[in-house]
């Protein structure tokens, strides 16, 4: 296996903290937008001017993931204060099974304030349409810094989890932004296409989108797929470690309708992945095709797979038709996977033409993601937006990238 030899060191830059933006911008569609041509040309524009921007040839991919209202507060008798923060779900694993569960479920979660609740059970007061219970939840076994909670309810009533959490959590902003949760972002950090709950983050790309800017892209012709991936807290880790090779990248899952793979594995668009949880999305169909194809599937797409000495290099038409037969032999309308992959310098894309994106931190493995993108040629999109007062981070302004 080949690992790409890189210095994180040479993905850090300044950025002040007046640069990230606390809030959107009131219409979402007015924040900046800066295109980089495919020739490196750097150009300043609005959002609103994205659908004359993208090519007659492009289609437009996002992802429709909906950001669940992950951290739950409990309060201990003593009044110690628990947060815990759903992460993803463990039983059952399959995110819709767990949503509709009517008595129990269990979810691999943070826990703050863990010293504070060595074992026992945490019980929070909920009213859901006249019924009064307790939420409870107890904390089964760790996994290295996270915990295996298990929440519980009087099944009688035949309330949902995802009801639960929707009535009880509260949505979890970006800790970058550094303020507490507040009503506002139950709307600002959801995108208008979202309705696959899952996420403990927003695919901030889409953010800047709205149905106005939607309909203007249809009306030209351009048309719009969509695809899922629930955001997994990892996004927000920073690359600790000076060699890129010794970091482990975090997995997400994922899910592509096989119509979609379908119709990619014979299109000639300029396929255009609105945020990079798009981008890994569709670049893992590729890698998860090579496997398929070659007989290693296991269910999700390894870190390092891209860059593996016996990577088979098949055709991308070959790879996404060896998941469509997959598909077609398994029964299953929508291709269901994990990926851990970490796109960087040195990285090929297959899939992915141009990308909507954000501003990402210093040290990131999203900065790794925009430089192999670029050719490495990352830095003067960033110099350009600090030297023209675009906004940065989740709520802040946007690329174009253009190949």
């Amino acid at each position: 296996m080949t690992h790409p030899d890189i210095s994180i060191h040479d993905f850090v830059y300044d950025l002040p903290d007046e640069r990230i933006a606390p809030h959107p911008l009131a219409d979402r569609e007015k924040c900046k937008l800066l295109r980089r041509a495919a020739d490196g040309t750097l150009s300043e524009h609005i959002f609103a001017e994205l659908p004359e921007l993208l090519p007659a040839d492009a289609m437009l991919i996002y992802n429709n993931t909906r950001v669940i209202n992950a951290r739950l507060h409990f309060r201990k008798p003593s009044g110690a204060v628990i947060e815990i923060f759903c992460l993803e779900p463990h039983t059952p694993a399959d995110y819709a099974r767990n949503f509709e569960s009517t008595q129990s479920c269990r979810w691999t979660c943070f826990v703050g304030n863990s010293k504070r609740w060595k074992e026992g059970l945490l019980d929070l007061p909920m009213e859901i349409d006249g019924a009064k219970f307790n939420l409870s939840a107890r904390r089964v076994e760790r996994v290295g810094n996270a915990s295996v909670v298990e929440f519980s309810w009087p099944g009688q009533l035949g309330i949902t989890f995802s009801t639960i959490i929707e009535q009880a959590g509260e949505i979890p902003i970006p800790p970058y932004l550094n303020r507490e949760t507040e009503d506002s972002d139950a709307t600002d950090y959801q995108t208008v296409y979202s309705h696959i709950a899952g996420s403990v983050a927003a695919p901030t790309a889409g953010l800047h989108f709205t149905d106005r800017l939607l309909d203007e892209i249809s009306g030209r012709g351009i048309p719009r797929r969509e695809l899922t991936l629930h955001v997994g807290a990892g996004t927000f880790q920073p690359v600790k470690d000076d060699n890129v090779a010794d970091h482990t990248m975090h997995s997400e899952f994922i899910s592509v309708p096989a119509s979609l793979i379908a119709e990619l594995a014979s299109t000639t668009r300029r396929v255009t992945a609105v945020g990079t949880t798009s981008v890994r999305t569709l670049e893992s169909l590729y890698h998860a095709g090579c496997l398929i194809a070659t007989g290693q599937w296991t269910g999700e797409v390894p870190q390092w797979y891209p860059y593996s000495d016996s990577h088979p290099g098949l055709p991308v038409a070959d790879a996404l038709r060896a998941i469509s037969r997959h598909l077609d032999e398994t029964g299953h309308e929508r291709f269901v996977a994990s990926t851990r992959i970490i796109i960087a310098p040195s990285y090929r894309y297959r899939i992915v033409r141009s990308m909507i994106t954000n501003f990402h931190q210093p040290a990131s493995t999203l900065l790794l993601l925009v430089s192999a993108f670029t050719g490495g040629d990352w830095r003067p999109v960033y110099d350009y937006a600090l030297a023209h007062s675009f906004r940065f981070l989740s709520y802040g302004d946007a690329c174009l990238l253009e190949s």
